[in-house]
């Protein structure tokens, strides 16, 4: 396979899978560089074109998922808040009492039930989302720079 491949094809590649690590440097660089790299060498290149479409929908995919956990998590949050000012969770009505604000905590107020476990779930679901982006990136990096197909894991296929 690699035999067909031109050494700027597989470069070229390699390029937009990388390019979407710069979503840590610049807002919205996974989606617009490899973007920008698909649409410019898409026709001239199936390869280019294959990659680009494989990274974008990889992106697109994280993205979506995300905003799941994070749409899950939310009513957690927000049921949570009025605990806090409500003297429940750290007592802060007790903070301002006769003027006099006191900063220390009793660990016998701090009461985390049941609400504490969609959001600790949906953290570390964020954590492991994150931890796959970077591998499977390099990974992809790494694979197209060879001149191999490579298939993200956990993507819906959005751009076909």
């Amino acid at each position: 396979m690699t035999e067909t491949l031109t050494r700027h094809e597989r470069n070229l590649s390699a390029v937009i899978h990388a390019s979407t690590l710069s979503k840590y440097f610049i807002p919205f660089g996974n989606f617009l560089l490899p973007l920008v790299l698909w649409i410019a060498n898409k026709k001239e290149h199936s390869f280019v074109d294959y990659n680009g479409k494989q990274a974008l929908n990889f992106q697109i995919s994280l993205l979506l998922y995300s905003v799941i956990l994070g749409i899950i998590s939310v009513p957690f949050i927000l049921g949570f808040i009025p605990s806090i000012f409500d003297g429940g969770l750290l007592n802060i009505r007790d903070y301002n009492e006769f003027n006099n604000i006191n900063f220390h905590f009793i660990g016998e107020n701090l009461h985390f039930g049941w609400w504490l476990w969609p959001i600790g779930i949906t953290g570390m679901l964020q954590v492991a989302l994150f931890i796959i982006n970077i591998v499977y990136t390099i990974l992809a990096t790494l694979r197209t720079n060879e001149g191999q197909y490579f298939k993200y894991p956990i993507t819906i296929n959005f751009i076909k």
